[in-house]
């Protein structure tokens, strides 16, 4: 029987920072958001609703680690969502590309169509 290992960046993970054009989130709305990735698919939920799902592909350019969002429902439907991340133990950070197009660093500054966030899984 073949054994199947998980990706570690599949779980369910709990913002703690978020940043999108220079404006740092509330932190009452991170409190009621959550990304769960599992077997290939993610779902953001808000609350008890889903508001944003699909499927994701790893890869990698260079140094850095790519997740592109494949949006299947929600506010994103039929986006692709290019991004790079980082997973360093129980931490995840993420900066997706909004617009398309991959960003180069974990940065979201004024005027820019990055959204930056920072998770922690959940135990």
């Amino acid at each position: 029987m073949v054994s199947i290992t998980p990706d570690p960046i599949e779980g369910t993970w709990l913002p703690f920072k978020a940043e999108f054009a220079g404006d740092i989130a509330p932190d009452m709305a991170m409190a009621k958001m959550r990304l769960v990735i599992q077997a290939g698919t993610y779902a953001i939920h808000f609350g008890q609703e889903i508001s944003d799902s699909g499927s994701y592909t790893l890869g990698a350019l260079a140094e850095t680690q790519t997740i592109v969002l494949s949006s299947l429902s929600g506010t994103n439907a039929g986006r692709t969502i290019p991004s790079i991340y980082q997973l360093v133990g129980d931490r995840l950070r993420i900066c997706y590309g909004l617009n398309g197009t991959a960003p180069t660093e974990f940065a979201s500054p004024a005027g820019s169509p990055h959204y930056l966030v920072f998770y922690k899984r959940k135990p």
